[in-house]
């Protein structure tokens, strides 16, 4: 009995260690297929994470190609380049400023008793004035050569008695100013011209001689040669364009003197008219060039 009883408690061990044995090899399983599937899993997360990290990467490089490319741009479109000045050409213009004269007359003679002579006086007078300039300029180096003619117009005029004869008076009233002179410049700066000019200057008068009662005795319209000079600046803000200031001083002398007419019931006289003007003047010019930019030294 005792070995039977042996012999059957050794087969249920036998059996329990066999089924042991064998869940044992399904938790193993279990756990195996798990981590298969775990790192499987893992896996394609890394294949995902490492195609959407390159994708980022290539998005990014393309990025900054970009704005590389658009700084380039940038760059390339605002290219700092020295300016350069062209005074070569033509030009015309236009100018206003003031004018100040200084007039001396003489009576000559008389019509009715011959040679009489007699002082009339000094008058100074200032008024507006404002004109007109053509001109055509050469450059070479940092020299600037070239011709102009002027025209201004304007009324400076004013009133004085007779200095012979004081209850007499005389008006004169310059009525215009025409010039044709020489300049000569030289270039501080590519856009900046200091500049010279002679030549002769012609002007415009309109003389009148009254009685003591204020009436009319004679008068007379002429015209005085004479020469001027002046000084100048001009800037040239813009490839075509220049704004300019100058001084000019003209003096005229009258040696054949002017034949005034007389007005109904008085007698006509020889006026020998001696004059000199000055005029400051601000201006615009627009420029027709004949060539390319000029490289001078400075």
């Amino acid at each position: 009995m005792s070995r039977l009883r042996n012999a059957r408690l050794k087969n249920v061990l036998d059996r329990l260690v066999q089924r042991s044995s064998q869940s044992h090899k399904s938790v193993i399983q279990v756990i195996d297929c798990f981590r298969t599937r775990l790192l499987a899993a893992q896996g394609e997360y890394m294949r995902r994470y490492m195609k959407l990290a390159f994708a980022a990467g290539i998005f990014a490089g393309l990025g900054a190609t970009g704005v590389a490319s658009a700084a380039d741009m940038a760059l390339k479109a605002r290219p700092v380049v020295a300016p350069l000045y062209n005074w070569t050409g033509c030009y015309i213009g236009g100018n206003v400023g003031g004018g100040w004269t200084r007039t001396d007359t003489t009576r000559i003679s008389n019509d009715a008793v011959g040679p009489a002579v007699a002082n009339y006086g000094r008058e100074n007078d200032s008024g507006f004035i404002g004109g007109a300039q053509v001109g055509c300029d050469f450059q070479t180096g940092n020299l600037v050569l070239g011709v102009q003619g002027m025209f201004d117009f304007g009324n400076i005029n004013g009133r004085h008695a007779l200095t012979d004869f004081p209850t007499f008076t005389e008006t004169n009233s310059l009525k215009s100013i025409i010039s044709g002179t020489g300049r000569f410049g030289y270039l501080l700066q590519p856009a900046f011209l200091v500049y010279g000019k002679f030549g002769a200057a012609w002007l415009r008068d309109r003389n009148k001689v009254f009685q003591p009662n204020g009436a009319l005795a004679e008068s007379s319209s002429f015209t005085v040669p004479g020469m001027t000079v002046g000084i100048g600046g001009e800037w040239m803000f813009a490839p075509n364009w220049s704004v300019f200031a100058e001084y000019n001083y003209m003096w005229f002398l009258d040696d054949t003197a002017t034949q005034f007419t007389p007005t109904p019931g008085n007698v006509g006289e020889v006026i020998n008219v001696r004059q000199k003007a000055q005029t400051a003047l601000v201006g615009v010019n627009y420029k027709f060039h004949w060539d390319g930019p000029v490289v001078a030294k400075y």
